[in-house]
């Protein structure tokens, strides 16, 4: 099986991002400590910094953190060697011992899909608030110059029914009686720890709210549905729809997301939250289910979720948010839904040849 790294395709998405007329210069020579960097988002944004060091000259050091170091050893094989590349085993729940200092923290690590939610609630809020506090304290005594927060369309919540779109200013219902409630809640307490480190500490904070997002760098172990159903096309079985399809969703591709969080720590303001969006990627559950089957030749067929899954699914059944104001910073999508479904199993297919 090919690597990630050996796909033209995938190239093409990485030197795409790392190409765009963005001030870079910020990044010049500095420091990032990116946590989470073996997830879906952090290993896109280190191949495309990487890709850019290489290619441009840029000299910036990545520290990428995560829990899992094997892992991290095959994803990251072919940085091992570079001077500007290092690995750092950590859990976030425990205080940070390195005396690194870094310019910039990129704070995406994260429990991010249903299983996980109902089997590590606790890890899920540990990492969202404690480690993010742990981050946040790290960054007010080292001097970082920006700290990035990658937050969550599930902050907003249940939709009221008094808006179609939700701006960055919006606020739901949720019901935080509930074990589903551990990461929504944890992610509004991050951003509010954000705002106090900001008063208190002075920091210069940003906070990208990402969207549900895919792409060829999703792992084994996501539960979400979109990429429960991109493992199905790839494999070429029917997609499995385990409710009756009417939630309405935001999505984004891998590489647009990664994009928009760049757009988000190189030109956002302190303090502003931006929702990574584009309404050409809006679609119901049911209606993406059936785009998928019709990519790879299949059909959809209904089935009853085990418990486990249905505990760690969102309430939302209407979630869609504008992106206007990311757009003002110079933003655009470049993948609409159709686009970047289709790239993603192209991608994980040429992988398997």
């Amino acid at each position: 099986m090919k690597g990630l790294l050996d796909n033209e395709l995938y190239l093409e998405d990485v030197s795409s991002v790392a190409g765009l007329e963005l001030p870079w210069d910020k990044l010049e020579n500095s420091r990032v400590l990116i946590t989470g960097a073996g997830g879906l988002i952090g290993s896109f944004l280190t191949d495309a910094l990487m890709w850019r060091n290489g290619n441009f000259g840029m000299h910036c050091k990545i520290y990428a953190m995560g829990r899992n170091e094997l892992f991290a050893k095959e994803r990251f094989a072919r940085y091992l060697d570079s001077s500007l590349f290092t690995f750092i085993t950590h859990d976030l729940a425990d205080k940070l011992e390195t005396q690194e200092c870094f310019d910039y923290i990129i704070h995406l690590a994260s429990n991010t899909h249903p299983v996980a939610y109902a089997t590590q609630p606790v890890s899920t809020i540990a990492t969202n608030v404690i480690g993010t506090d742990n981050l946040l304290r790290y960054a007010a005594e080292h001097g970082t110059r920006r700290f990035l927060f990658a937050s969550s369309n599930e902050i907003y919540g249940e939709n009221r029914g008094d808006a179609e779109l939700f701006t960055e200013e919006y606020c739901g219902y949720i019901d935080c009686n509930t074990l589903r409630a551990g990461y929504p809640e944890s992610k509004r307490c991050g951003e509010a720890l954000c705002q106090a480190y900001r008063r208190e500490k002075e920091l210069d904070i940003v906070i990208p709210r990402l969207t549900r997002s895919y792409g060829p760098t999703l792992l084994r172990s996501d539960t979400k549905a979109m990429s429960q159903f991109i493992r199905k096309a790839v494999a070429g079985e029917d997609i499995v729809l385990k409710s009756e399809g009417n939630q309405y969703y935001s999505y984004t591709y891998v590489a647009d997301a990664v994009s928009g969080l760049l757009t988000v720590l190189l030109k956002g303001e302190n303090g502003e939250a931006y929702n990574i969006a584009d309404q050409k990627s809006d679609i119901m559950l049911k209606d993406l289910a059936s785009v998928i089957a019709e990519i790879c030749g299949r059909r959809v067929v209904f089935e009853l979720p085990d418990s486990t899954e249905k505990a760690g699914y969102s309430m939302a059944t209407k979630a869609r948010l504008d992106g206007s104001k990311i757009k003002r910073l110079g933003w655009e999508m470049k993948y609409d839904i159709s686009e970047g479904i289709a790239r993603t199993i192209r991608i994980l297919r040429l992988g398997l040849s």
